[in-house]
């Protein structure tokens, strides 16, 4: 009898946790999970938080979050980083630094969490300023809406060419990739724009009648970070990691009475 296969790729998850359940670390290790990834986390901060908004943020101390990024990299490893919700310039720097000197050649999936879906700001100004400085430069792929792309390079993402001049931007900041993505742009169609030092793709895909998006960009994040964990190339990643995602929104339960989570354990469903 052949041996049961066991995860493959590594992925230490960097953000704050989501007692919903549909968003953050939650959404983090069931992404990375279903798509046959081994996630580890190290949680940045407490939240209190429903399908309707996020009610309390408790940081968690740098010492903690930095000694279990440590822990698990020097004893288990890990073949990407994914990092999500870190609130402030203190954080986002001691994470580098952490990065820096355990994990300088690992491929890192930054997803540069500003605004919950909810419209709680979950990042402070000098935040984002050390995000821009600290984690995007030499990021194997950066995965910014159309909102946070502004923010990080000032440039208007209200179309398919902004996107694309944001893409820009963030490639001149370091980053090795950019996937700006199109959701919060109105229209029947979602395109999300990748650009990479090599290339340029598209993905495009219809638009699905849903209030259950809490939690997309984490899950997307996360996936891709999986994949990459396993050797796929950057376009592979997003191409699959999207399919994934659109699985998980039009299986959504239609929990809570806010913006729902999506399904993230569809595919099993469909082993069924």
């Amino acid at each position: 009898m052949a041996e049961a296969q066991g995860p493959q790729g590594r992925v230490l998850i960097i953000a704050g946790s989501d007692s919903g359940g549909g968003a953050g670390i939650q959404a983090d290790i069931k992404a990375v999970t279903m798509l046959g990834g081994f996630a580890m986390t190290a949680v940045t901060a407490i939240t209190v938080q429903d399908t309707t908004g996020v009610h309390g943020v408790w940081p968690v101390p740098l010492d903690a979050v930095t000694g279990q990024m440590r822990v698990t990299l020097t004893d288990i490893g890990a073949d990407a980083i994914k990092t999500g919700m870190l609130g402030s310039a203190a954080l986002v720097e001691a994470v580098a630094e952490c990065l820096s000197d355990h994990a300088q050649m690992i491929p890192r999936v930054i997803d540069p969490v500003m605004i919950s879906t909810s419209g709680h700001r979950l990042v402070d100004v000098k935040g984002v300023e050390a995000i821009r400085s600290e984690l995007v430069a030499n990021a194997r792929l950066v995965t910014p809406n159309a909102p946070e792309a502004e923010v990080l390079t000032g440039k208007a993402v209200e179309t398919v060419d902004g996107q694309r001049r944001a893409a820009e931007q963030l490639l001149k900041l370091g980053a090795h990739g950019a996937l700006v993505k199109g959701g919060h742009i109105p229209g029947s169609r979602i395109t999300d724009v990748l650009q990479t030092t090599t290339g340029e793709w598209l993905f495009e895909s219809p638009r699905i009648d849903t209030t259950s998006t809490h939690g997309t960009g984490c899950t997307l994040a996360s996936a891709i970070a999986a994949l990459l964990g396993q050797g796929a190339s950057v376009p592979d990643a997003v191409e699959q990691g999207r399919d994934y995602l659109m699985g998980a929104i039009r299986a959504a339960k239609g929990f809570g009475r806010g913006d729902g989570p999506v399904h993230h354990g569809w595919v099993l469903d469909e082993e069924d």
